[in-house]
């Protein structure tokens, strides 16, 4: 339960707006705490035989030439007028675009008259912290048009625009539905290569709690375990969102697409599946700390017992000849110091020899 309320907590924790409380629908209200200094609106426009790239600084590209696949690009969600702005252009519903500037939504597909509204997670992972970042992209698919929004300066879509430079494969061909699905595979394979490092993590931790635990391994078990759960929040309404792209009977979405999208849910069970693993592994991690602890100590109050019921017989044998009676005869022996410390190392000697014969050394 105390994982729960953190994660419900997690965004009060660290400071993140909430819409106000009342507002109208369809209110643009950015509810992230990522700010860049220059946000831009990157067009890309494509067909089969030619491809070109423009970067505008807060403002909206003039139109481009017919018969062309348009590809808006904005990074940068704080200035919420251009968010606005760009989604009036294209006739984005007020809803859908509250929820591109709510970045506390759920993936989720919705179609309207004349467009489709995708949005998802994405995520990136610190190997070094062990920390899981999280990024909103919303996708808005209308006639030969995509629109795309990023919270970050950072490109995520940069290999889909690689191929669409050097015309690989079938997407310059194919139409704007394409390119959506192309651009949700982009981010689902994202997944795959955070999961491996997530795997990477657990591999060095496994290995450290059965070298030497130490007391940040349980901080670490614990970060991998937010970080899972995150991605579990994440993935599991993704397969709603992809399925619902699949089996879309909406005019912008053709059957060709559909297929790809197919194939692309069978990722995103993949992508569940791992996650579910993962999680398993590492509560499995949390139980071999606990185990490796409770037996090392077990280990070392073993040893103290040992040391202890040793020195039982040599303290007895130490109390009986250093009380101070007159008349003890052994006190007047000649060698009788050598032959109690003989006595005791014999004591010594038979106790290890019957501890190790019983397996307790």
């Amino acid at each position: 339960m105390r994982i729960t309320r953190l994660l419900r907590s997690r965004d009060e924790k660290v400071g993140l707006p909430r819409k106000v409380t009342g507002a109208p629908p369809g209110t643009i209200f950015y509810t992230g705490r990522r700010q860049m200094e220059d946000v831009h609106v990157h067009l890309t426009s494509y067909d089969a035989e030619a491809y070109n790239c423009a970067t505008t600084i807060n403002e909206i590209p003039a139109d481009t030439a017919p018969g062309k696949i348009d590809w808006y690009d904005m990074r940068g969600l704080h200035q919420t007028e251009l968010v606005g702005e760009l989604g009036s252009r294209f006739g984005m519903h007020p809803l859908a675009l509250e929820d591109v500037a709510d970045v506390q939504q759920r993936p989720k597909m919705e179609s309207y008259e004349k467009g489709v509204f995708l949005q998802l997670k994405a995520f990136a992972f610190d190997s070094a912290t062990r920390q899981l970042s999280t990024e909103q992209v919303s996708i808005y698919l209308t006639d030969n048009t995509v629109v795309t929004f990023q919270e970050d300066a950072g490109d995520l879509f940069a290999p889909v625009r690689h191929r669409l430079e050097i015309a690989s494969g079938r997407i310059r061909s194919r139409g704007a539905d394409y390119l959506a699905y192309a651009l949700v595979d982009n981010v689902v394979d994202r997944y795959f290569t955070v999961l491996d490092q997530i795997e990477e993590a657990l591999d060095a931790l496994e290995d450290n709690i059965l070298k030497r635990p130490e007391v940040q391994t349980k901080s670490s078990i614990h970060d991998l375990r937010l970080s899972l759960l995150t991605m579990r929040k994440s993935t599991s309404p993704l397969r709603e969102m992809v399925g619902n792209f699949g089996d879309s009977n909406h005019y912008l979405i053709s059957e060709d697409t559909q297929l790809f999208v197919r194939d692309l849910r069978d990722h995103v069970i993949q992508v569940t599946d791992l996650v579910e693993t993962y999680r398993d592994v590492t509560n499995g991690l949390y139980d071999l700390y606990v185990s490796e602890i409770s037996f090392r100590m077990n280990s070392v109050m073993q040893t103290l017992t040992i040391v202890s019921t040793i020195f039982i017989p040599l303290s007895f044998l130490a109390g009986i000849y250093g009380m101070n009676f007159i008349n003890m005869p052994e006190l007047n022996t000649r060698y009788g110091y050598f032959v109690l410390l003989g006595v005791m190392g014999l004591a010594i000697v038979g106790m290890l020899y019957l501890f190790r014969r019983r397996g307790w050394l």
